[in-house]
């Protein structure tokens, strides 16, 4: 088993090359790790550091979703819970989008302490990342729709960090307020 702070050094390294050349959506097709290192943050900061493999898989969390990574290689590189969460947080790109989001509401209530707080950290970082200062008529909707949907989401998953929780209902409250 690697030591805490190798399990998150090599989980946000091969994320990192795993992602390579990927853009985010919003904030000016940003590098998409950077995404992930916000997750990984949030989450490192939520628990106060205290637990490596929920770190590591905040770094990992859309590597099976969006990359050629397979549960098996991330259980035997970093561990079974680690690939456990990811694959919690993977949506089933065979489905249409209103299908996923759909799915993410229904299941949230019944996923792991882990995934959930997981879900939240990656619904902060997704509503960040669409505001603009002077959003178009597109920009709004999205982060609208964006916003009323994540919120269904985080409904099922709340309950397991307070300052997660707060940092959610923070960035719901900057979101709407920048419209």
């Amino acid at each position: 088993m690697l030591s805490p702070v190798r399990l998150v050094s090599e989980a946000a390294e091969l994320a990192a090359r795993r992602h390579n050349g990927m853009a985010r959506k919003g904030r000016g097709k940003e590098p998409y790790i950077n995404h992930l290192a916000e997750v990984a943050n949030l989450l490192a900061t939520a628990t106060d550091g205290a637990d490596a493999e929920l770190v590591a898989a905040g770094w990992l969390h859309d590597s099976v979703e969006d990359t050629d990574t397979e549960p098996e290689e991330l259980a035997q590189k970093f561990s079974e819970r680690v690939a456990a969460l990811v694959l919690e947080c993977t949506d089933d790109m065979g489905l249409s989008k209103a299908e996923r989001r759909s799915r993410q509401v229904v299941d949230a209530p019944n996923k792991s302490a882990g995934a959930k707080l997981i879900k939240i950290a990656d619904k902060v970082s997704n509503i960040g990342a669409r505001i603009h200062p002077d959003p178009t008529t597109e920009e709004r909707d999205d982060l609208l729709d964006y916003v009323d949907w994540a919120e269904q989401v985080v409904a099922g998953c709340r309950g397991g960090n307070q300052w997660l929780d707060t940092a959610f209902d923070d960035m719901v409250l900057r979101a709407r307020t920048s419209l």
